[in-house]
């Protein structure tokens, strides 16, 4: 199976879905009807995108990564490794950040990212795959799944904006426990990355693009 680029097929069919069991996702997504998920098709930047956003804001992210890839001019593996520690630092990347990218930029030149034989793997299954690369722990697999393999029903449960904007909307700012967020979920399934993707508009009216 090839990458997967654009407005994932089931989007239209998920929406409505969501719209007629939950009130607040209805709002949502009347409130941003011309957007949606849209694929890249780009392995290597995908994860690179998310190793970024590891642990930080959105908009921190967001400045990180221009930095990076306007030091980079084309976002690739071996422009990564062609760079030196300090030029990756200078981009405000840590230096953990900058061994992840490394390591990420070695695999793929080895041909370790095939993804063509993942596609048939579940999602769970992925993520074994993904965790076994240094820097990527169980939240950038599931910013893999969602933004690369455009993955129906992703709940990254430590997402920061997602716990955010799940407090906001659903519990007049009060975070949640870990078990309350899931029973809520039940109502996404089983379209909880589209969920996701709407609360974090609720946040950030602008889509990330891993």
């Amino acid at each position: 199976m090839s990458a997967i680029y654009g407005k994932p097929a089931y989007w239209d069919q998920a929406t409505a879905a969501l719209a007629a069991a939950d009130p607040v996702m209805a709002g949502l997504i009347a409130s941003y009807p011309d957007i949606s998920l849209e694929g890249r098709g780009e392995v290597f930047h995908t994860l690179a995108r998310a190793i970024v956003g590891q642990q930080i804001s959105v908009k921190a992210a967001d400045s990180v990564w221009a930095r990076f890839a306007a030091h980079l001019q084309k976002i690739e593996a071996a422009r990564v490794l062609e760079s030196s520690v300090e030029e990756l630092r200078t981009c405000g990347l840590s230096a953990r950040k900058v061994e992840y990218l490394y390591d990420l930029a070695k695999h793929q030149q080895a041909g370790l990212l095939d993804v063509a034989l993942w596609h048939d793997l579940d999602d769970e299954a992925v993520i074994v795959k993904l965790v076994d690369i240094r820097g990527i722990g169980r939240w950038t697999a599931e910013m893999f799944l969602i933004f690369y393999l455009l993955r129906p029903n992703v709940l990254p449960l430590d997402d920061i904006g997602l716990l955010k904007a799940i407090a906001l909307l659903y519990h007049d700012g009060e975070r949640l426990p870990r078990g309350d967020i899931s029973d809520l979920a039940h109502n996404w399934q089983p379209w909880c990355t589209v969920a996701t993707w709407y609360l974090w508009r609720s946040l950030d009216p602008v889509p990330v693009e891993y």
